[in-house]
């Protein structure tokens, strides 16, 4: 039988500043008497006990009803591991539950295993944001709850830089080179093996010289920086073996970019992620979403969303998750509507919402970050809809860990890069054997 497995992470500040400002009374809403005792006056162990108790919650399906927090109860074994003890009287009482706690900076990291939950036939039911055991995103605890869909690609350590992919990137064009850079290192920040770069004849020397571990290959334009419809054969030539690509941050609106954009997409048989100029082009021609391959992620900001929708921005933030749903399917592919409280969709009805809202992320260049980032992971053969779960949530706490680093103001694209590879990492070590 499979095991149930889930994941959580909380932030120790804010469960230090709810303990602070609601006392033992907010310890005693998720805390036993004798783990208030083991715990004493450490955020970091309240942190790691309401970290496993959400990830305990989210390894049970749909249908089965979750214990109290307080009904749960993790101590420290013999030999120092977390041992779980479950209340009489619940669903969970008798399981074998393994659980493992790692901390990292201002996080706490659990991961949860029910290796014998018997599962009843339920339909998918993904958690909104602020739901979950215990209220895992309210305003007192500050867990941040990671849905149905997060997977990180394997990386098994015989591997090579062919086995984790390769992705092609279409970006940039006069004054916007920056979003070819952040693309494709965004893509090559993932885990991605390979990573290659297409760009205008023109500005080639400035992205040969920044993007070092990035393969970057010119293309002939139609003017200065603009790539259009007469570099067809020439990109397709380089999509030839890509196990994924990215289209659109900063390739510009032209018309003969539109045309190229146009006739590319349908021909290109790699999964995609069309963002950013790619989709304010399609936007033009709206019909022809529908009939694009289902493998193509569609990331836009709200404005981009409603030129795509043929709606005003207004109407598509007073519905975000319904709106984003009901395009996905209409559209036949996964969206992300971006923006606080990033809401992905899938075509098959799936939907989850992002609940990390932070301001560190509004500056140019995040959504091109995002964008490589989500090709990059499918490149390492994660399905479209996992990749697009998982990279908005690696994204997310990466601007979450900047936050706190930086502050809320001043951080930059290019920031992100370093810190994502850090946060993938964490989870990796969570699961790793002996974390506690």
């Amino acid at each position: 039988m499979t095991p149930r497995v889930g994941v959580d992470v909380a932030a120790i500040p804010r469960i230090a500043e709810a303990q602070k400002r609601f006392g033992e009374r907010f310890l005693r809403k998720f805390l036993s008497d004798r783990e208030i005792a083991y715990c004493g006056d450490s955020p970091d162990r309240w942190a790691g006990r309401w970290a496993a108790k959400e990830a305990i919650g989210k390894a049970m399906p749909s249908g089965i009803p979750r214990p109290r927090m307080r009904d749960v109860e993790i101590l420290p074994s013999d030999d120092g591991r977390p041992h779980v003890q479950v209340a009489p009287a619940t669903t969970l009482t008798g399981r074998e539950i393994d659980v493992s706690i790692a901390h990292d900076g201002h996080f706490a990291v659990a991961v949860a295993v029910i290796p014998d939950l018997l599962i009843p036939s339920t339909t998918y039911s993904p958690p909104r944001a602020g739901e979950g055991q215990g209220g895992g995103s309210s305003s007192e605890g500050g867990g941040v709850s990671l849905p149905d869909g997060f997977r990180l690609p394997a990386r098994p350590r015989d591997g090579h830089k062919g086995t984790f992919g390769t992705v092609l990137v279409l970006a940039g064009s006069q004054g916007f080179t920056g979003a070819a850079y952040l693309a494709s290192m965004g893509a090559a920040r993932s885990g991605a093996g390979i990573v290659r770069l297409l760009v205008a004849q023109s500005i080639y020397p400035i992205l040969a010289e920044k993007c070092t571990e990035v393969i970057v290959g010119p293309v002939p334009e139609i003017a200065p920086g603009v790539v259009g419809h007469a570099s067809l054969s020439g990109v397709l030539r380089g999509f030839a073996g890509a196990d994924a690509g990215v289209i659109g941050p900063g390739i510009g609106r032209d018309m003969s970019t539109r045309r190229l954009i146009e006739d590319l997409v349908p021909r290109v048989a790699a999964p995609l992620v069309l963002d950013a100029d790619a989709l304010n082009l399609l936007s033009e021609h709206r019909s022809i979403l529908p009939r694009l391959s289902e493998q193509i992620v569609l990331t836009p900001h709200p404005a981009e969303f409603g030129r795509l929708a043929g709606l005003e921005t207004s109407v598509v933030q007073q519905d975000r998750r319904g709106i984003a749903s009901r395009f996905a399917k209409q559209w036949n592919k996964v969206v992300v509507l971006k923006g606080a409280g990033t809401v992905i969709a899938a075509p098959d009805g799936r939907v989850t919402q992002n609940p990390v809202a932070t301001p560190a992320l509004s500056s140019g260049g995040t959504g091109d970050v995002l964008a490589g980032l989500i090709g990059g992971l499918m490149a390492q053969k994660l399905p479209p809809f996992e990749a697009a779960v998982t990279g908005v949530h690696l994204h997310a706490l990466a601007g979450m860990d900047l936050e706190a680093s930086l502050g809320l103001a001043g951080v930059l694209a290019s920031d992100l890069l370093l810190v994502i590879p850090r946060v993938m990492e964490r989870f990796r070590q969570a699961r790793a054997p002996g974390s506690a």
